[in-house]
């Protein structure tokens, strides 16, 4: 990727943490080849040693899916952690700014929290990098487990002071908050951040089989989730009302959709921890539960993906900012509904339809829906590729496209 100057991403907004996320949920897309299609005995996630014996010992076509999947899972990973390491320096450089002063005084403080949000889906690839490339990693893997709580409980401590200097600030002075700019789902980002946060504290209660481990993901990521739940339930229904009366703002439109990867982040985090409570407290749920869930799930998103490709077309958003002359660092929000469907298509086909008995593993049934999810993730992989190449590569004639 080309960081030279004259470049739009010379324009650095917070919201260029949102390459780095979308490139780690990348990441995660081609992990469910691997989750799903590869057996793992003994461990409820694939390691090493499960990829290389389906690999050495599998069909042409498991070992092509296996170096797609891995070649997937390390090429966005590494361009994660790389945007995440740029965007870093560049809001430290930030802070320094007229601009950062003026952006904690208004409405768009809350563009911060993509920060905490970048940092956790991070370490959740990082997670998955071990598992994949790491010969070994399990024997150990109860030590790492209270390292990782421990860095998403950091993570979330991060988040929650960023998001009570900004409650604090628009709770106690009065007219500081402008609800007529507030006519879109962008306040829901501090949710996303806590989500995200939630889903990564819950992984030990589903893979770990140490009790008080256990216990205390499933406390800390229940806590964090509910909050999350909490603030954008709020968050929604105040920008609701200011979006009837005043219309979606343009630039912000594709946070209509943030809605969807919150609730397959939520989603994922209440199967790792109803799989804990089975598991390590003999708490036994019905057979159907998963699909229930999924399906309720998925049915609440295409409310939400249908709602905001509406208000983008009728906006003409593409032709603005994805193949006109403009540049918003807001468009990469567009990738992350798409990952999230892409994600919750698979559980919903492999733990839901599968795990329910309504389709055979790998039947013709199996591949014609699994094809969606495969759609879904390569849209997203080339609206990514388009997205870097307009802001971070030199636009035409040299000259940068300023963000609006």
């Amino acid at each position: 990727m080309n960081l030279s100057q004259n470049k739009p991403a010379d324009t650095w907004s917070p919201l260029y943490f949102l390459a780095s996320l979308g490139a780690g949920g990348l990441a995660v897309t081609f992990f469910m080849f691997l989750m799903f299609w590869v057996p793992h005995p003994g461990q409820p996630v694939p390691v090493f040693e499960d990829i290389l014996a389906a690999f050495t010992g599998g069909t042409p076509l498991m070992q092509a899916a296996i170096l797609v999947a891995v070649t997937g899972i390390a090429g966005f990973a590494f361009l994660n952690i790389k945007l995440l390491i740029w965007n870093l320096v560049r809001l430290s450089e930030y802070r320094k700014t007229p601009a950062y002063q003026a952006l904690i005084g208004s409405n768009g403080e809350t563009q911060l929290l993509a920060m905490p949000l970048a940092l956790a889906m991070t370490v959740n690839a990082g997670f998955i990098l071990g598992l994949v490339f790491v010969p070994g990693l399990w024997s150990v893997v109860e030590y790492l487990f209270p390292l990782a709580m421990f860095a998403f409980a950091a993570i979330a401590l991060i988040a929650f002071r960023r998001i009570g200097a900004f409650l604090g600030r628009v709770l106690s002075d009065g007219g500081v908050f402008d609800v007529t700019a507030n006519n879109s789902f962008a306040q829901l980002l501090p949710a996303f951040a806590l989500s995200m946060t939630a889903v990564g504290m819950s992984a030990p209660a589903a893979m770990s089989t140490i009790p008080l481990t256990v216990g205390i993901s499933l406390v800390l990521s229940i806590m964090l989730g509910t909050i999350a739940a909490l603030y954008a339930l709020v968050a929604a229904i105040i920008a609701m009302n200011s979006m009837l009366q005043h219309g979606t703002a343009k630039e912000s439109a594709p946070t209509l959709m943030v809605v969807v990867p919150i609730l397959t982040i939520l989603g994922i985090m209440t199967m790792r921890q109803e799989h804990g409570l089975h598991t390590t407290f003999d708490a036994h749920g019905g057979t159907a539960d998963t699909l229930l869930l999924t399906t309720t799930i998925l049915a609440v998103q295409a409310v939400f993906l249908g709602l905001g490709l509406l208000v983008l077309k009728r906006q003409k958003y593409a032709e603005a900012y994805l193949t006109g002359e403009g540049n918003s660092p807001g468009s990469y929000a567009l990738v992350c509904p798409g990952v999230a469907l892409t994600v919750m298509l698979h559980f919903w086909i492999n733990k839901g339809l599968v795990g329910a008995g309504l389709i055979a593993k790998f039947g013709v049934a199996y591949w014609s829906l699994t094809s969606l999810a495969i759609v879904a993730q390569i849209s997203m992989i080339v609206l990514v590729f388009l997205l870097n190449k307009r802001h971070f590569g030199r636009p035409a004639g040299g000259h940068a496209i300023p963000a609006e």
